[in-house]
């Protein structure tokens, strides 16, 4: 899994998985402020909630999708027809185009080996109409986390300098490698309370990966910790337009352009 081209030598269908090894990290806020990111650089962005179980995309934006991915399962509707615009949508700088999941289902937590291939193949194929794709995945590493984590050419992990962050995030990444002993995720600290304490987390789990994987993972970025941030939760709007030059926008905008250019941050 390699670093994204440049922004005007880029592949069309570039897919981004956000993962983490626990919940309450901020994965999903992260995801959405990826998705707005990147579309202010002039991509055109599906966001797609990969969640399969807990999704929440759609709550977290306040959208009310007609159609999801139960639907596509279904066979009701098609993943084409599943979309719904954020913001403005893909065609406009800053939106994005959402496929929402839907919270509670087992049937997608449960999904089988076909029919999550299926579902893998129809993202990657619905990706190529956009410059990039981000999949927001459930937390952990189940079945259907890893394999479309594995359908995507970047992947990110996100941790926090709690202790169960990061022997989940471990968990996850050593999963992942099982399946593909290439696979190579970059690391963005969350919810930083500062850049001491971020960089010293990312330390002990680079040491660990090191040590029992033989993996030394990159450190992508870090996102600090803001109040902007659980203020547009509770209101269901982006972060960035609520405060478009908070510090949690800002980190995420540095980490959008460090991606696109194909280059890891310091």
């Amino acid at each position: 899994m390699k670093m994204a081209s440049a922004p005007d030598n880029r592949a069309a269908g570039r897919i981004l998985a956000v993962a983490s090894g626990k919940g309450g990290v901020g994965k999903t806020t992260f995801s959405i402020g990826m998705a707005r990111s990147l579309s202010m650089m002039g991509e055109r962005v599906l966001l797609m909630d990969g969640d399969l179980g807990m999704a929440n995309i759609d709550v977290h934006l306040g959208l009310q999708p007609k159609a999801d991915i139960i639907s596509v399962l279904n066979g009701k509707t098609s993943l084409e027809n599943a979309v719904c615009p954020a913001i403005g949508g893909a065609a406009e700088r800053g939106g994005f185009d959402v496929i929402s999941g839907r919270s509670g289902s087992g049937t997608l937590a449960n999904l089988g080996g076909p029919s999550l291939t299926k579902l893998a193949s129809g993202v990657a194929a619905l990706a190529l109409s956009y410059d990039r794709a981000v999949l927001d995945l459930g937390a952990g590493a189940s079945r259907s986390t890893i394999r479309l984590a594995l359908a995507a050419d970047d992947v990110i992990i996100i941790i926090n300098d709690e202790p169960t962050s990061l022997t989940d995030a471990y968990a996850f990444v050593k999963t992942l490698r099982l399946h593909d002993d290439g696979a190579a995720p970059l690391v963005v600290i969350n919810n930083a309370p500062d850049l001491v304490t971020a960089r010293d987390a990312f330390g002990a789990f680079k040491k660990t990966c090191e040590a029992f994987l033989s993996f030394t993972p990159v450190l992508a970025g870090i996102v600090r910790r803001d109040a902007t941030v659980p203020a547009a939760i509770r209101t269901q709007t982006c972060v960035a337009v609520r405060a478009h030059d908070c510090d949690s926008v800002k980190d995420i905008d540095a980490l959008a352009g460090s991606l696109a250019r194909g280059k890891e941050a310091a």
